[in-house]
């Protein structure tokens, strides 16, 4: 093989349209834009604009709210706990905290804790330690023999 007998395939690549070459080009003249207007202009931005229709935008109600001191947690799955544990980036014969699963890597971030859910197959015998579980995540770590510790959650600048 040579260069020279690399091709795309066939209906791959599109010849590039040639806007403004001439009457005979068929996009000549205007380029396709029509006649005067905003249109016609360059540097134009009428996104939302429904030629005097209300916009969808604003014919759809609002819905929704975000609260804006809501806490924000790191999620973790025991499936991943316990790869990590094999691999023995942790410990499982000393007490997992929030610390230990940061500096093994499992989360970059603590944010407002680290919330364990029961993704994935978990069956060593540990101690967790950590902001909050789902009810699947804690029944698993009990039928493998180990306990999870849940600390408070933390205070919102609201309460």
């Amino acid at each position: 093989m040579r260069l020279n007998d690399l091709h795309d395939n066939p209906g791959a690549t599109r010849k590039k349209k040639r806007i403004g070459r001439g009457p005979g080009s068929g996009k000549g003249k205007t380029g396709g834009r029509g006649i005067k207007g905003q249109n016609a202009r360059a540097g134009v931005a009428v996104r939302a604009y429904e030629g005097g229709q209300m916009p969808l935008y604003r014919r759809l109600p609002k819905r929704g709210f975000n609260k804006p001191n809501r806490a924000e947690f790191a999620v973790v799955n025991l499936g991943l706990v316990q790869k990590f544990i094999d691999a023995g980036k942790l410990d499982s014969g000393r007490p997992i905290d929030e610390d230990a699963l940061v500096a093994a890597g499992l989360t970059s971030h603590k944010r407002d804790g680290i919330r364990i859910l029961a993704k994935g197959a978990f069956s060593a015998r540990v101690e967790i330690t950590v902001t909050g579980a789902s009810r699947p995540a804690v029944a698993a770590v009990e039928a493998a023999g180990g306990t999870i510790t849940l600390l408070a959650a933390p205070a919102t600048a609201a309460e």
